[in-house]
């Protein structure tokens, strides 16, 4: 059993490999079709009901890149592709004993320092796109009880002004002693 059989992909002649029986109207969608072809009430509903669409939407994986990061992963793609055919040439050049082959040796040399900025820059990109913008981070237990304990200290002024509030609107009443 080939791939499309398993898949249940449509064969020659609109049936699908899973063993139901489906009309070609149906990946077509033709209704005309279907209508000239004399089918039960029943056998419409089953065709229905194994009918798939053609893909099923994944969500991604991971995150798209931040625009200026994927940019720059781009251009250094880029120049590292142009570094190995210029690598490759001048390597063809000196075993075919060519002119060419210094001119291309040097530009290697340039081309691969250019490549290696390149691959920096999308580390360095990065690092500044995740400080600017903030990054999701797990921070450790410590840095977490230290933010839950500022967060309650916060709570807890909150409350007390709350509460001095509450008493200087009532004009002092409540208040055990006037000191």
């Amino acid at each position: 059993m080939g791939t499309a059989e398993r898949r249940g992909a449509p064969r020659a002649g609109g049936t699908r490999g899973t063993g139901h029986r489906i009309s070609e109207a149906t990946f077509r969608g033709d209704a005309a079709d279907e209508a000239e072809t004399p089918v039960r009430e029943g056998e419409k509903r089953q065709e229905q009901q194994y009918y798939r669409p053609l893909w099923v939407e994944e969500p991604a994986r991971r995150r798209r890149l931040p625009d200026p990061v994927r940019t720059a992963a781009v251009r250094a793609v880029l120049l590292i592709a142009v570094t190995l055919i210029q690598a490759m040439v001048a390597f063809l050049c000196t075993m075919a004993g060519s002119w060419l082959a210094f001119p291309m040796v040097i530009s290697s040399v340039v081309s691969t320092i250019a490549a290696t900025w390149g691959a920096l820059d999308v580390w360095v990109t990065r690092q500044v796109w995740n400080q600017r913008h903030g990054v999701v981070s797990v921070p450790s237990s410590t840095a977490r009880a230290l933010r839950r304990e500022r967060r309650r200290a916060r709570r807890q002024e909150r409350v007390t002004a709350r509460t001095q509030e509450r008493i200087r609107r009532r004009g002092g009443a409540g208040q055990l002693s006037h000191s």
